[in-house]
């Protein structure tokens, strides 16, 4: 899944900042269905929500690079 789009990818980290309390914008409805597809995203009364494989998948992809020994 480490070919989300650009939008699709700064749709993930707003709805990361949105469960981490902050007040967000507007999400783009193609972009958070596409989430929703994949499994990193949910509808909900509040609108689309980060799911645990979405935070995980964010969590992965701001690791430090592996050390080369």
């Amino acid at each position: 899944m480490d070919d989300l789009t650009a939008g699709q990818l700064e749709t993930l980290q707003i709805l990361a900042r949105k469960k981490a309390g902050e007040a967000v914008g507007y999400v783009k409805i193609a972009d958070a269905r596409a989430l929703t597809d994949l499994g990193l995203a949910q509808r909900s009364r509040e609108g689309w929500d980060i799911t645990a494989a979405g935070a995980a998948l964010l969590a992965r992809r701001n690791e430090p690079p592996p050390r080369r020994v």
